[in-house]
């Protein structure tokens, strides 16, 4: 082909790309159902072009057309990389695995179910062998859910409903080319009824293969991008590199999924890249791979309907009849998965609760496109097909899509309006006018002030403040008329509002580089936790999100063990640190937003709710400071070390811009100002490498901090800081419970706990002991004790407890101390006379 003729058509191509986005939105349809259209129109006007004997001089062209190299291997090689690693970087990951269970549930299940319910109706409908119909379950069981995430984005949807939705995409595709390669194994072996169990046996081989793949390609690629630090556009390169490499890895190598391997890869750098990359940097690449995404989103899908016109060719009368069992069978399915699993998932509280019009809006929102085509595709090249399943399965997998594109695409929006998830709640409507009432009258006194300022005409001020002061009237009319908005949804709106400036807060400092890189992720997703807590839950959801932000969470736990077991400290050192910057961010965070709720919160909600969010404000502070003090007493001086770097950082931040301005206005000039930078570039780098934390002096500063040791001799104590184990608490864990069996007691280093004993609540804090009358009296637990902020606690046995008992008379006092407030008798505790040792 002419390289000059195939470059103007690629280009021509990019112009209608370009032109296809405003043009959905013009016509409110999704951008996938306009670049189907626009590559069918293509496909078939070329097609009638190169046929018809009205004209030759478009001939050259259609054959250019038709000529392009559209195979499915470019497809799977080429573009389906690229979307699946755009997708891997621009997701949550950490509030992603929040969801993993409902996720995967849908993902796999929703595959296994679509192609199963496909291939059985298929089979009873038509004469074709299992193994096709089969195939053509698994093709066109894959769904592009871009259009419904856009209209859910677009209407306030619930971000955990898109976000779940999202990673079933993600994951669903994989799944489906899966099963696609093993069925197509079948059919170009000719075995025309396969075991399932057998197609199902190789899926752990493909799956554990790909992540492994995935992930030391991740890996390898971070560790190249981080030598390549000053150098952008290499870390760049690199990144695109990453994706094809690994799917070619995978397939060809291993004999494992290169889809699995391109996910893997993409969620691996996701969760260290922010960490080692410089945030500009992080920044640019993400928005690189936005771009080429969207480049190849729209390719795959152009170029993908251009081959529907061929595909569609030898269509027959008959063939009508099995598209719409493939259109009945893969519904059933949809529905099976959206009114049967998901509310059995959330019934058992692993998925959020989705509303009956959101799933009927995902039932329809499920729409196919250029995978789907794309594997029929590979399915006509084969030479080992025989022709009539080619021509079924190109039919079939055309004519499901073009529904889903032209019915399903085209009134989905239609859809929505009728389900009534386009309009606002009253609340949020009555919120609205209240938001407009009160931003005018800012803007108001904010433009009087302008007006003095610039002494304007004084006819044209008072002209201008009139036709102002009625609009004003207006939208205050308008809010008084509404109903009245509850204080309960003023609050939950209130901390809304306030997680999402704390939200804001985080991104600015992450801009200025104050905060450190590698927490950005997580600190953002304790942020989103927050909102969507508070739109879920109201007053108690916000503060469920915020003790999970400050608590210990199963991987910190799992650290301790393999720390206190195993003494594979670098998982615990690496997780504490990362907990010593986390308080401290939020710490200093959470003492701006009481500025915004009396600037902003109080003005639309009132004074009562500003109060109340102070309050909670307030609490969520104090529990951040236990925290924080709790690792202060475990490791003295790092939090200082901190405070520090955080200090140097900001310093060089304010000295950054001060440089800029100059720069600006004059001051400086390029070379000066080139050579200032470098320097602050340099001292910066400095500052990223975090101060290591030596967890040798853990037990040994908490074991020195308890008063009660103070009378063991060196010896004693070593010996008493082997036998303690440290043990982290979360707010609301039961640590002892009613009637159970006493073995251990229980020392407080930080944190505090409550218990309850017949009806009497007795609280205790850092520096005392529990646990200790059950087991010197050797009777079962009366009371039931639980932690009411995050602890940190040392635990001794039984046998450990009484040797140290006898030898510190502290203790001892301690134990009868306690004893006498709880009305008990020394000759109780100790029959054998102890308390003279």
């Amino acid at each position: 082909m002419d390289i000059v003729l195939l470059t103007t058509v690629i280009a021509s191509l990019f112009l209608l790309i370009g032109a296809a986005e405003p043009l959905a939105a013009r016509l409110r349809l999704p951008f996938s159902v306009i670049l189907a259209a626009l590559g069918i129109l293509i496909g078939a006007g070329a097609l009638f072009f190169l046929r018809t004997d009205l004209t030759d001089a478009l001939n050259p062209v259609a054959e250019a057309i038709l000529a392009l190299p559209i195979r499915s291997n470019v497809f799977l090689y080429v573009f389906l990389p690229t979307l699946l690693f755009q997708v891997t970087l621009g997701i949550n990951l950490r509030r992603m695995l929040d969801d993993w269970v409902p996720i995967l549930m849908l993902a796999v299940v929703a595959v296994v179910v679509a192609t199963l319910s496909v291939g059985y109706a298929l089979a009873w409908a038509s004469a074709l062998p299992l193994a096709v119909c089969l195939l053509v379950g698994a093709i066109v069981s894959t769904t592009d859910p871009s259009a419904v995430v856009g209209i859910f984005r677009s209407i306030s949807a619930p971000r955990r409903l898109a976000r779940i939705i999202e990673g079933e995409s993600l994951l669903n595709d994989a799944a489906a080319i899966a099963l696609f390669g093993l069925f197509m194994g079948f059919v170009m072996l000719g075995m025309p009824d396969p075991s399932l169990g057998d197609a199902l046996a190789r899926f752990p081989l493909l799956i554990a293969g790909g992540v492994l793949t995935g992930w030391l390609a991740a890996r390898i690629a971070v560790r190249l991008m981080a030598m390549f630090a000053r150098y952008e556009l290499a870390q760049i390169s690199v990144s695109v590199a990453l994706p094809y490499l690994a799917f070619i890895i995978a397939e060809q190598s291993v004999g494992a999924s290169g889809v699995i391997a391109v996910v893997t890869a993409g969620m691996t750098l996701n969760l260290i890249g922010p960490g080692r990359l410089p945030p500009a940097s992080w920044s640019n690449l993400r928005e690189v791979w936005d771009l080429l995404a969207h480049w190849a989103g729209a390719f795959i899908f152009i170029l993908a309907a251009l081959l529907i016109p061929r595909l569609l060719e030898e269509v027959r009368i008959g063939d009508f009849a099995l598209i719409g069992v493939v259109i009945l069978a893969a519904l059933a399915a949809r529905v099976v998965i959206l009114f049967g699993l998901l509310p059995l998932l959330t019934a058992i509280r692993l998925s959020p609760v989705v509303e009956r019009p959101y799933r009927v809006a995902i039932l329809w929102g499920g729409l196919r496109g250029a995978v789907t085509l794309a594997l029929a595709l590979a399915v006509t090249e084969s030479v080992r097909v025989p022709v009539e399943v080619k021509r079924l399965v190109a039919i079939l997998a055309t004519g499901f899509t073009l529904f889903t594109l032209i019915v399903q695409g085209t009134t989905l929006r239609w859809i929505i309006r009728q389900l009534g998830l386009d309009r606002l709640s009253p609340i949020d409507q009555a919120l609205s006018n209240q938001v407009v009432a009160v931003a005018l009258q800012t803007v108001r006194e904010d433009v009087a002030r302008t007006t003095e300022n610039y002494e304007l005409t004084r006819d044209i001020v008072r002209s201008e403040a009139k036709r102002f002061g009625e609009r004003l009237d207006g939208a205050v009319k308008v809010a008084e008329e509404n109903a009245e908005i509850h204080d309960r949804d003023r609050i939950t709106l209130g901390l809304i509002a306030l997680a999402g400036a704390e939200r804001d807060a985080i991104i600015a400092r992450i801009r200025d580089r104050t905060m450190s890189a590698s927490l950005a992720e997580q600190v953002l997703s304790d942020a989103d936790r927050l909102i969507e807590g508070a739109r879920t839950g109201g007053r108690l959801g916000y503060q469920r999100a915020a003790r999970v932000s400050v608590g210990y969470g199963r991987a910190f736990r799992m650290a301790v063990r393999l720390h206190n077991r195993l003494r594979l400290s670098r998982p615990l050192g690496r997780m504490t640190a990362d907990r010593f910057d986390l308080l401290l961010s939020q710490r200093l965070i959470l003492r701006d937003l009481h500025g915004f709720i009396d600037g902003r919160i109080r003005r639309i909600h009132g004074r009562r709710v500003a109060d109340l969010l102070h309050e909670l404000l307030a609490r969520r502070a104090e529990a951040v400071d236990t925290a924080l003090e709790g690792l202060r007493l475990q490791y003295p001086g790092y939090a200082e070390e901190l405070e520090r770097r955080f200090i140097r950082r900001t310093a060089l931040r304010l000295e950054e811009r001060e440089y800029d301005a100059m720069r600006e206005d004059g001051l400086i000039g390029a070379e000066l100002h080139n050579a200032l930078m470098q320097d602050i570039a340099r001292r910066r780098a400095g500052l990223d490498a975090r101060p290591r934390l030596d967890l040798a002096v853990e037990k040994a500063e908490l074991v020195r901090c308890f008063p009660l040791f103070d009378d063991l001799d060196g010896k004693a104590r070593k010996r008493l800081t082997r036998a303690l184990v440290t043990r982290y608490v979360n707010a609301g864990d039961v640590l002892i419970r009613k009637d159970s069996q006493p073995r251990s007691v229980f020392f407080i280093a930080s944190g505090a706990v409550e218990a309850e004993s017949a009806g009497q609540v007795l609280r205790l804090g850092r520096g005392e002991m529990f646990g200790q009358m059950a087991v010197l009296m050797q009777k079962r637990r009366r009371a039931e004790v639980r932690a009411i902020a995050p602890s940190t606690l040392l635990v001794l046995d039984e046998a450990r407890f009484r040797r140290l008992l006898r030898r510190s008379p502290a203790v001892q006092a301690a134990v009868l101390e306690s004893a006498r407030k709880r009305g008990i008798a020394p000759e109780t505790l100790f029959p054998e006379g102890l308390t003279a040792a």
